[in-house]
């Protein structure tokens, strides 16, 4: 599929969908305890749901398989490491959501996530498309 602008506009908007529905509806609580901790099998268990709605929406554009196996590896590395300072950060803190503080660490996190989906399409108008 050529990278016009509305395919480009389409895949981040699927991609903020998938976004949406991996943070807020599809987290166990496995995933979100002891995120503080680095090697946390639940991070690691939600990083792989984000790279798996990634992979469904590069497939619909007809993504090469191997853009698509480079792109969702560098995903899972970038999205654990994005958590992690999340909760890393709000744990030293000792944040409570009724502090300033808080929510601007998630809001740091989710921009940085944002952030993400803008060179992954990028990189597939580059690199893919």
């Amino acid at each position: 599929m050529p990278a016009t602008l509305g395919t480009v506009l389409l895949m981040l908007c699927l991609l903020q969908i998938k976004h949406m529905f991996a943070d807020f509806y599809l987290q166990t609580p496995k995933m979100l305890s002891g995120r503080g901790e680095y090697f946390h099998w639940g991070r690691a268990q939600h990083a792989a749901v984000h790279v798996i709605g990634s992979v469904l929406v590069f497939l619909v554009f007809g993504t090469p398989l191997p853009f698509i196996v480079i792109i969702a590896g560098l995903e899972w590395i970038v999205h654990f490491n994005i958590d992690f300072a999340k909760a890393s950060y709000s744990d030293k803190k000792q944040l409570m959501p009724t502090q300033a503080a808080f929510w601007r660490a998630a809001g740091l996190d989710q921009c940085m996530h944002n952030l993400t989906y803008v060179a992954m399409v990028w990189a597939w108008a580059t690199f893919a498309a």
